[in-house]
């Protein structure tokens, strides 16, 4: 919270000093916000999935600066968390993604079955858009447990590539059943887990197949910048957004639908 805290004192001190609005965004948000940046106007309404350390989201956004339907999210992990976690397990620097990404290149993704996660049947009701990778960070680190255990080496890169994979084929798939339940055949994906280069082609490869619309920021627009607080900014300015009261606090637990901070918390 302290860097929070700091931030939005800066952002009122800058506001106060050049007579200029403020506006309190929210974090989440902009990272579905900054596309725009890189491919022009964002194509509302659209499905956006989020997928970074803290989140896995599957959003409906209607316009991204007031109206964003949340859909699904995760039960347990983030999909960041679980690259983190799969890396140090493998011996991996941190962070894991891009180090998981670098390895995986060299293995067989088909090599090791992981389990997906809340894609059975049985989980269709009450969690199609939900996401869950306790179960595959679980099954990795025990079938590394089991041959380490048999006196077997691990074969990092197999590994890595089947774990990837595996994360990377559900992320796909509950992004295109969100498209086709609502039939918005637009796809954003945002958030630092959309740098990595098999979701990135698995998603074009699987939105072609099917007519969906996928667009995805360049990989230094996915992880944290300030560039996307900008764009969130610069839209609520043009779509006549009310700025936020000066003041309105800093919200760390902010949902994804609270695009704006507009009042003390």
């Amino acid at each position: 919270v302290g860097a929070l805290l700091v931030g939005v004192a800066a952002a009122k001190a800058y506001a106060s000093t050049l007579g200029v609005p403020l506006y309190g965004v929210n974090h989440l948000a902009s990272h579905v916000a900054v596309d725009c940046l890189e491919h022009g106007a964002l194509p509302e309404p659209m499905i956006a999935m989020l997928v970074s350390g803290g989140h896995s989201s599957l959003l409906q956004v209607s316009d991204v600066t007031r109206d964003i339907r949340s859909l699904g999210a995760t039960l347990d992990d983030a999909a960041g968390e679980a690259f983190d976690k799969i890396a140090r397990v493998l011996g991996l620097p941190f962070p894991g993604g891009p180090h998981i990404d670098r390895v995986a290149g060299e293995g067989d993704a088909a090599a090791i079955d992981f389990p997906r996660g809340l894609t059975a049947a049985r989980d269709m009701a009450e969690h199609k858009y939900d996401f869950s990778f306790s179960g595959v960070k679980t099954a990795v680190a025990r079938w590394i447990e089991a041959r380490t255990r048999e006196g077997q080496s691990v074969p990092v890169a197999d590994v890595a590539a089947s774990f990837q994979e595996a994360v990377a084929d559900v992320l796909v798939r509950k992004a295109l059943w969100a498209c086709q339940d609502t039939g918005i055949d637009q796809l954003l994906i945002a958030g630092g887990v959309a740098a990595n280069s098999r979701l990135r082609a698995l998603a074009q490869t699987r939105c072609d197949e099917v007519g969906v619309r996928l667009r995805v920021p360049k990989p230094g627009l996915c992880t944290d910048n300030g560039a996307m607080v900008a764009a969130l900014g610069s839209l609520m300015v043009q779509r006549g957004v009310q700025p936020s009261a000066m003041t309105h606090g800093a919200d760390p637990g902010a949902g994804v639908t609270r695009v704006l901070v507009s009042a003390p918390v």
